[in-house]
């Protein structure tokens, strides 16, 4: 499976030759640098770790120094698992470039949404309101939660107000509409998840 991950630069829109326009997300995929080699004999499973990013040497702690010297390799910011099914196919210090992927491919992109704090059931889960007339006392409120005496108590899950954003959110089958391999860019058609220079993972679809 293709795997690579990118930083999120932002959206903007490109014309196809027929003159249609296509709103298109950038992401800056890679450099990616193969860090270590995971194998079923001595981990369990096989995979491959690779490293995003270039960090300065006071900006990591000595394990993760020990890390990265033991493979010769680079300080990187972020470090991330991919699964493959043969890790002899890569090499320690190895990159990975954006073009793992082509133009016309559908890919399945993984991040975490913008966070918008403590949010009411209007805006979290898109209730309706109440009259906004001076006597109806009910504006904003989410409603009646439970019945009274049975089951007497609010079942877990109940849509209430609560945090809002900040988690893991996955968007399938999205178009690879452009790659830019000399300035490792990835134009995908569509929004992905996260704000502006946040960090994604793009993979290749798992549903075609």
């Amino acid at each position: 499976m293709k795997n690579i991950m990118g930083r999120k630069i932002g959206m903007t829109q490109i014309f196809k030759e027929d003159g249609s326009v296509v709103p298109v997300t950038v992401v800056e995929a890679g450099p990616l640098v193969v860090v270590q080699k995971k194998t079923v004999e001595i981990d369990g499973y096989n995979a491959i770790q690779v490293g995003f990013q270039d960090i300065k040497e006071q900006r990591i702690n000595k394990p993760m120094k020990g890390h990265f010297n033991k493979g010769n390799v680079a300080y990187k910011k972020y470090l991330k698992e991919f699964k493959v099914e043969n890790p002899d196919e890569y090499e320690i210090g190895q990159e990975i470039k954006a073009d793992v992927f082509a133009e016309g491919d559908l890919v399945d992109v993984i991040g975490v949404s913008k966070g918008k704090g403590t949010q009411g059931v209007i805006k979290r889960h898109g209730f309706g309101r109440g009259r906004e007339s001076h006597g109806s006392k009910f504006h904003r409120a989410p409603g009646g939660m439970s019945a009274g005496t049975y089951p007497g108590r609010v079942f877990k899950g109940h849509r209430m107000m609560g945090r809002m954003g900040n988690e893991r959110v996955t968007v399938q089958n999205l178009e690879v509409v452009r790659v830019d391999v000399d300035k490792n860019l990835i134009l995908i058609k569509g929004a992905i998840p996260g704000p502006k220079k946040g960090i994604v993972t793009i993979k290749e679809t798992v549903k075609k």
